[in-house]
């Protein structure tokens, strides 16, 4: 029986469940405490650092040796900013570090900190979006004049005619607001020195350690022998841990110059100040639209807030990017004009958060469809149908090409098991009675498991994406897998396992996953972007598949028959159609004791692989039923379903648990995380006190269909799914708040839909409120 497509309980659980986790603060018992002095104001000339005596504090002079955090695009419209990692002359944004403390334990680090005075002649902040583009602004650093660090265009030759057929156009201004990840664990790290080699060992909290190794080293110009990464169990990382931080650049600094552990602990607000924020996006939309519905051609221009540095090594250009390549979505049309743009400013950096820009470009595409609805006097669903992809390979406007999906019959399935006449007639009744429900609904796909032709594409100069994979049956059978993702809940080492099993014929239990440490795995890209089992998972497979095919030959040899007559399963090589069988353990153990007699292949059992593939598409309709309390203007989410469409499903209930958690993220997008800055640069919202995340009693029982197109673009058939639950449901609940309030003439297109936005909508609408 095939462990793919079982419900296995994840390997990984035991020991976090019972409390034998391992995080960055288990480990870093007599270290010295760092704590990092940051600047107070968002933009300003450093004019003095007054230090107390018998202080250890490092200024950037200290370090003027160290290279910036300098990540870089080969593009002609792109602007390299480099991050330097502790500022000499100016601060950037509210938050910056621009000293480092020493001291003997946290408390110590903190009493000096209050001590270390900033000498600071504060400049005008720039702030805002827009307010960056304006003409005449001051731009944020003088690399930049116009404060864009990145453009890019396209404008295909029929779209002016695809406008003037147009029966109607459809033009909207959408906004997305400000997120931070907020992972449970905070960012930290402890680096030791080792007398003996002279090395240090970094450990921290962070997605891609060898890409994390190869910053530092390159910054403080040290061979990367000199320099091992751990990352041990990680609370959390959604992209927020993916990206070098000058932190962790001083962190290694300190070990090998003061001879000396020396660990650093973010608390919360420091996260919410420094740590990379995303989402800060406004999209003008133009939509083409004939008739009967059809999209004939869509106009963008879209401006992403990338903060004051650029993010190492996806750059500041992974949000405008990604918006421009892939807004057209699952939508069949070719006309296509686009403008994007990422604009720097006075604030925390941006980099990858779940989903990235998709749940802002669903948003605005799926907007884009209602309103093009209630214009035409369409059904939404209609309207969708009629503009859905149906035929595959199908090529975008922008050149990618979608593998075979199930766009219309995902929706459908997800439309019949809603049953949408029974929802309109409740809805009627509901009102009569002064209660205001709505559904609404997204379907979105999700560009998953991409290797280097995606980022080659974009032109970066350190280009991510294949993934290697080393697999080894030691002499008593058991698997060893070693691998360059760096999982950090996913529930990868399960699925991987799982896959394994398959190939090699054994136990999951058997196999023993190492992940996440540079000295003890090839050379990897980490873990996000729903790329892990895709891409890992293929290199995994066809390791094992590789070892299976020695087991396979070694079995043949012993009882004399041929390989291809040979099947691995239960931990046993069986002679087809016979009852001759031997132990797989029996095996590997005659693969390093009885080499001699195995003629044209190597001792032992080891192999690796690598995979690179171009990628292969998701897809998912997310239905969101809510009912709005026009009183307060709170939204409480009564229903939501989802219908996903991931390829074949390793493990069923990592899958739910992958969407579950996602939709729990998409529902903060939707009504109630918010970054806040005021005019002068300054975080409002630098705690758990503003910045407000779902709890339980926000995100209602998720009910999830499962559908599987197998697509020859994945060796395991497997697609991504990591993020999908982020991307479609703000759209889909943005869309039943809309619903909701259609009685009012309410239409909304900013996220987060927060209580009070309702209630200002509801108040420009004449709408009397009485709390």
């Amino acid at each position: 029986m095939s462990w793919i497509g079982r419900r296995l309980p994840r390997l990984e659980d035991p020991s976090l469940l019972k409390g034998g986790g391992s995080y960055v603060a288990d480990r870093v018992g007599k270290a010295a405490a760092v704590r990092f002095v940051r600047s107070p104001v968002a933009s300003g000339t450093i004019t003095g650092i007054e230090i107390p005596p018998d202080a250890t504090v490092f200024t950037g002079r200290d370090l003027a040796g160290i290279k910036p955090i300098r990540p870089i695009l080969h593009r002609p419209d792109y602007v390299a900013i480099g991050q330097p990692i502790l500022p000499v002359d100016r601060v950037s944004f509210c938050g910056q570090a621009v000293a480092v403390i020493v001291a003997d334990d946290a408390a110590s680090a903190e009493d000096i900190e209050d001590q270390v005075l900033l000498d600071i002649e504060v400049t005008e902040a720039v702030v805002d979006l827009d307010a960056a583009l304006a003409p005449g602004c001051a731009p944020v650093h003088p690399e930049a004049p116009t404060n864009v660090l990145v453009e890019g265009r396209m404008r295909t030759a029929g779209l002016d005619t695809a406008f003037a057929a147009a029966a109607d156009i459809v033009t909207l201004q959408l906004r997305s607001h400000r997120q931070s990840a907020a992972p449970m664990e905070n960012r930290g790290g402890l680096a030791e020195y080792d007398a003996a080699s002279g090395r240090v060992t970094l450990s921290a909290s962070v997605q891609m350690p060898h890409m994390l190794r190869t910053g530092i080293a390159d910054t403080l110009g040290m061979p990367e022998s000199n320099l091992r990464v751990i990352a041990p169990d990680v609370g959390g990382g959604f992209g927020q841990k993916m990206s070098l931080f000058p932190e962790y650049v001083v962190l290694v600094w300190l070990a090998s110059r003061l001879k000396r552990s020396v660990a650093w602990i973010e608390d919360r607000r420091e996260n919410f100040l420094a740590a990379a924020h995303g989402r800060d996006q406004s999209f003008s939309l133009r939509g083409a639209f004939a008739k009967d519905g059809s999209l004939l051609g869509l106009e963008a221009d879209l401006r992403s807030n990338v903060g004051s540095f650029s993010c190492y090594p996806v750059t500041c250009g992974v949000e405008p990017l990604m918006a421009f390549a892939e807004l057209p979505g699952l939508y069949d049309f070719s006309e296509y004009g686009v403008r994007s743009r990422g604009v720097t400013t006075n604030t925390c950096m941006m980099a990858p958060y779940r989903g990235v820009s998709r749940p802002m470009l669903t948003f605005s595409m799926e907007r884009l469809m209602e309103v093009a609805a209630k214009r035409l006097g369409l059904d939404s669903i209609e309207i969708r149908r009629r503009n859905l992809i149906k035929s595959f390979p199908h090529r975008s406007p922008t050149g990618l090409v979608y593998d075979q999906g199930s766009y219309v019959q995902a929706m459908d399935a997800a439309v019949q098991a809603i049953d949408v006449p029974a929802f309109r007639a409740r809805q009627a009744a509901m009102r009569a009675k002064g209660r205001y429900l709505g559904i609404g609904l997204s379907v979105f796909s999700e560009r998953t498991g991409y290797g280097t032709p995606a980022y080659a594409a974009r032109g970066m100069d350190i280009v991510p994406g294949y993934e290697i994979v080393d697999c080894t049956m030691d002499p008593s059978g058991d698997v060893v897998l070693r691998i360059g993702s760096s999982p950090h809940g996913q529930g990868l080492k399960t699925s991987l396992a799982q896959l394994v099993a398959d190939e090699i014929g054994i136990e999951p239990a058997r196999i023993r996953i190492i992940s996440g440490d540079t000295d003890a795995t090839p050379y990897g890209w980490g873990t996000f972007a729903s790329r892990s089992v895709v891409i890992a998972g293929g290199a995994s497979k066809l390791a094992a598949g590789r070892i299976a095919v020695k087991l396979k030959t070694i079995a043949a040899t012993l009882m004399e028959t041929t390989a291809e007559n040979v099947t691995l399963e239960d931990g046993w090589a069986r002679v087809n159609n016979s009852n001759q069988a031997m132990d797989i353990g029996a095996l590997a153990r005659a693969a390093y004791h009885q080499s001699h007699r195995f003629a044209g292949l190597m001792p032992g059992l080891h192999e690796n692989a690598v995979y690179d593939p171009a990628g292969t598409f998701s897809n998912a309709c997310h239905v969101a039923i809510v009912e709005v309390d026009v009183a307060t203007g709170g939204t409480r989410i009564e229903r939501f379903l989802v219908v996903e469409d991931a390829g074949r499903l390793i493990n069923p209930m990592i899958v739910d648990g992958q969407i579950t958690g996602g939709i729990a993220q998409g529902i903060a997008n939707a009504l109630l995380e918010e970054i806040i800055y005021d005019d002068t640069g300054n975080l409002v919202t630098a705690s758990f006190a503003d910045y407000l995340p779902p709890t339980a009693a926000e995100i209602p029982d998720i009910e999830i269909i499962h559908m599987e197109t197998i697509s020859a673009e994945s060796v395991t058939g497997a697609k991504g799914v990591g993020e999908g639950g982020a991307i479609g449901a703000p759209a889909a609940i943005v869309n039943a708040i809309c619903d909701a309030l259609s009685p009012f003439g309410i239409d909304l297109f900013e996220l987060p839909a927060s209580p009070q936005r309702i209630r200002d909508a509801l108040r420009r609408a004449g709408v009397s409120i009485h709390a």
